[in-house]
């Protein structure tokens, strides 16, 4: 070993510059998405993430815009280095979004970039990103009738969009041939590649600095050292078994019955074990989750929870271990249909996961956050003579109380962990053939409790197109779905979605086709978070002044809160 790297293992202050300089760069990754993509999925909601590996496929550090990614670019990478292993050369780029093949569901397009120094490959630069267009016949890659993978999107295996340096034309001309907007689709491929160029380029230029036998030691000891905090976070869990059980709606196909996820949670010394033997077969419907997706969501959960503090990095997640059946709806097998998993699935992956950490450590535990419900939508847009494609993340729900807080308002579903940002409406005005109608917080949305949920959403817009096709997706539409409250706090209520047309009211199921046409009318009620706590030890000026704003209802106040007159404070 060099004498730099020598000096460094003595140097813990070093070891930390270069972690920081590693976040930095998984950062410029992102921003650089953020300022050149064209789709307002990846512009304005930021559902992305980006990552830094080194030349062992360790995870260094990521930036997870969208939490429920950050543990899906471990397997992508594997999944392209095992299939490239010996025909990697530098100016290549590879891309995969094949879910069978190490990516999570196919709307997120993995692109990732080797980093040479000497010939060979030293780091890797990585983004995932939500594609407005997979393919297939769905609605912004969401198709509820989908029975298999290859009704969902165009499949991509491991493959090379540049190779050395150039475009790999017969695969680009593959991909846009098969998607309705290629304009958009290629741009934003572009877009991640001069994202992970940006990436190459800090970390060539952090080699240079450095040197690979300092910035190699300094790796293995930012990894050790996430392995040990995460496990001495660990010990803070009482040892046991813990179980808990949710629900996913439906599937889109058989809507009568809920599909229930089973976990069996068993935490040690220093380790933490997610069963998942328990939950039903997978389904028929695009509901299922991949392996990747399940350690993914399940692993946020406890990172939100207990691990905040903790970089998510390779050795962070040593001491965390997974077991999926192969054929469950948390381990589906090929080829069955996953689109929603990110979603759907995800969500009860974490509730589940909260609610057996609640019987363990309570006060640490966030009652249920609001579920996605709300449509993406397609079509043509008059104003700017050109096909659209968009999510409808302007419809956010509220995040779950804890102890001590309340939950925060008109935040991203919990697979984003509230980083979702929606969009500003005059933008989205601009991009889309819609007019916003009402856009607040909906009252009583949020569940009661000593302290409360956050505040669910009324987002409503008219059409003003014809011919746009819509699918609903999501789920809390049933009384087992809605945010859960704990310690005697009250549930949420359910979210709907109503069309109104020629005066007549249609609700929206979950997972399900629709088609709007000019002058219709869309009404989306989103849900608060759950309560923690009874509801009638909270702070009565504070019930007041949630009357007074018009957040509560005098009738909540004085049934649910036992204020003896609404908007006063009374007695108990």
């Amino acid at each position: 070993m060099s004498a730099n790297a020598m000096t460094v293992e003595a140097d813990p202050i070093l070891v930390s510059v270069i972690g920081n300089r590693l976040d930095a760069i998984s950062k410029e990754i992102g921003q650089t998405m953020l300022r050149t993509s064209r789709s307002p999925i990846f512009s304005e909601a930021r559902d992305f993430v980006t990552g830094i590996f080194d030349h062992r496929l360790r995870l260094l550090a990521q930036t997870a815009y969208i939490p429920v990614l950050m543990g899906t670019l471990p397997s992508a990478l594997r999944g392209i280095v095992d299939e490239f292993a010996d025909d990697i050369d530098e100016g290549d780029v590879f891309i995969l979004n094949d879910p069978y093949r190490g990516n999570n569901h196919p709307p997120d397009i993995t692109v990732a970039r080797p980093v040479f120094q000497g010939g060979q490959v030293r780091f890797w630069a990585v983004s995932k990103g939500h594609h407005a267009d997979v393919g297939g016949g769905g609605v912004v890659g969401y198709n509820p009738a989908a029975r298999s993978v290859w009704e969902e999107c165009v499949r991509i295996p491991p493959a090379k969009l540049l190779v050395a340096g150039k475009r790999n034309k017969a695969l680009w001309d593959m991909i846009l041939i098969n998607v309705r907007m290629p304009w958009l689709v290629e741009a934003d491929l572009e877009c991640q590649i001069g994202a992970c160029t940006v990436g190459e380029r800090s970390l060539k230029a952090l080699i240079a600095k450095y040197g690979l036998p300092v910035l190699y030691d300094a790796a293995d000891r930012i990894l050790d050292a996430s392995d040990r905090q995460m496990r001495t976070v660990l010990r803070r869990i009482p040892n046991g078994t813990y179980r808990a059980e949710r629900h996913i709606d439906h599937d889109g196909i058989d809507k009568s019955r809920m599909i229930a996820l089973r976990l069996e949670l068993t935490v040690g010394d220093e380790s933490v074990h997610f069963d998942w033997s328990g939950s039903d077969a997978q389904a028929a419907g695009y509901v299922n989750s991949t392996l990747t997706n399940t350690m993914s969501a399940a692993f946020q959960a406890l990172f939100m929870t207990v691990c905040s503090e903790v970089r998510y990095n390779e050795g962070a997640l040593r001491a965390l271990s997974v077991h999926a059946p192969a054929g469950s709806i948390v381990n589906a097998r090929e080829p069955a249909p996953v689109t929603t998993c990110t979603v759907v699935a995800a969500e009860a992956i974490v509730e589940a996961t909260w609610l057996a950490l609640a019987q363990a450590i309570p006060e640490r535990v966030y009652a249920g956050w609001g579920r996605w419900l709300a449509p993406s939508t397609m079509g043509f847009n008059p104003a700017t003579k050109r096909p659209f494609g968009d999510i409808h993340f302007m419809a956010k729900s509220g995040g779950g109380a804890a102890r001590g807080y309340d939950g925060w308002d008109h935040m991203g579903t919990v697979i984003t962990a509230g980083g979702l940002r929606a969009p500003d409406p005059e933008l989205h005005e601009l991009v889309n053939p819609y007019r916003v109608l009402q856009y607040e917080f909906w009252p009583d949305s949020a569940g009661a409790g000593q302290w409360r949920g956050g505040m669910g959403t009324i987002h409503s817009f008219r059409v003003e197109a014809d011919g746009i096709a819509a699918v609903n997706f999501g789920g809390g539409v049933n009384e087992a779905t809605r945010p859960y409250g704990l310690e005697g706090g009250l549930s949420a209520p359910r979210s709907r979605v109503v069309v109104r047309r020629g005066g007549t009211e249609q609700l929206i199921d979950t997972e399900t086709f629709f088609y709007l046409e000019c002058g219709d009318e869309i009404e989306i009620h989103e849900t608060g978070g759950g309560g923690y706590g009874d509801p009638r030890e909270r702070d009565r000026s504070r019930v007041d002044a949630d009357v007074a704003d018009g957040l509560v209802s005098p009738e909540q106040a004085r049934e649910v809160y036992g204020l003896s007159q609404a908007g006063r404070a009374g007695g108990r």
